[in-house]
């Protein structure tokens, strides 16, 4: 599982399997999925060519042909096994994906060739972030949508993870952070397009324990430091 790409920190052996799991698929990726799904402005894209960026193991391509029912579907990683992984997943859900092995930093696609961009807990394994996001406004076409999942720093930077999975501390951020470095490219959104889900998964102190028996109520939004944030957000039609 070793290989070579400056831009990308490749996983533990431990975060590799994690990626295969049940968990994995059913508690994250379809959790999140619906919620970009129900971020995204009205009417919801059917057809047309979605990439999906950081596509790991393939385990999102039966969620995302279920939610946009792309006309073409690309999955794009840096790791050759992992692509391997995927081409199999895909002809077992008789699934046609064309991948690329490739760096999120320097994708290998025509300018504005790809409707949907999905970038779901990749961008915190990236380390030309900037790069990797000018790469996705690049391929997007005028009025594109990038469905983007993240964890934050407040959750990357915990015991749990630093324990179990490997990510570039040094450019990890906060919500806010992640949401500004998307304006400064030039993506538009609202509020409406933004979520800030406070899994249990998501929370390494406690898992959501203590909520979760009825012993505290969860905190509110602006009373907590914020472990994820999904957006919905589109490349404007015309410039």
């Amino acid at each position: 599982m070793n290989y070579a790409s400056p831009t990308y920190v490749e996983e533990t052996r431990i975060g590799f399997h994690f990626l295969r799991s049940h968990t994995w698929q059913h508690h994250v990726l379809r959790v999140a999925i619906n919620d970009l799904k129900r971020l995204i402005d009205e009417p919801l894209p059917q057809g047309g060519t979605l990439l999906d960026v950081g596509c790991g193991q393939g385990k999102s391509f039966r969620l995302l042909r279920d939610a946009f029912q792309p006309s073409r579907m690309l999955g794009l990683d840096a790791d050759p096994h992992s692509i391997r992984l995927s081409e199999a997943e895909a002809e077992r859900e008789g699934i046609r994906v064309d991948l690329l092995t490739a760096d999120c930093a320097e994708i290998p696609l025509p300018d504005q060739s790809v409707d949907i961009v999905f970038c779901h807990q990749t961008f915190h394994h990236l380390v030309e972030q900037e790069q990797a996001l000018a790469e996705f406004w690049r391929v997007l076409k005028p009025g594109g949508l990038l469905l983007f999942a993240e964890s934050t720093k407040a959750y990357i930077d915990t015991w749990v993870i630093r324990w179990f999975f490997r990510h570039p501390m040094d450019v990890q951020k906060s919500a806010e952070e992640y949401l500004e470095m998307l304006r400064q490219q030039g993506f538009v959104f609202g509020a409406q397009n933004v979520s800030f889900p406070y899994l249990w998964w998501s929370r390494s102190k406690d898992f959501g324990l203590l909520e979760r028996w009825g012993l505290r109520a969860p905190p509110p939004p602006g009373q907590r430091e914020e472990t994820l944030v999904n957006a919905a957000v589109r490349k404007p039609a015309h410039d």
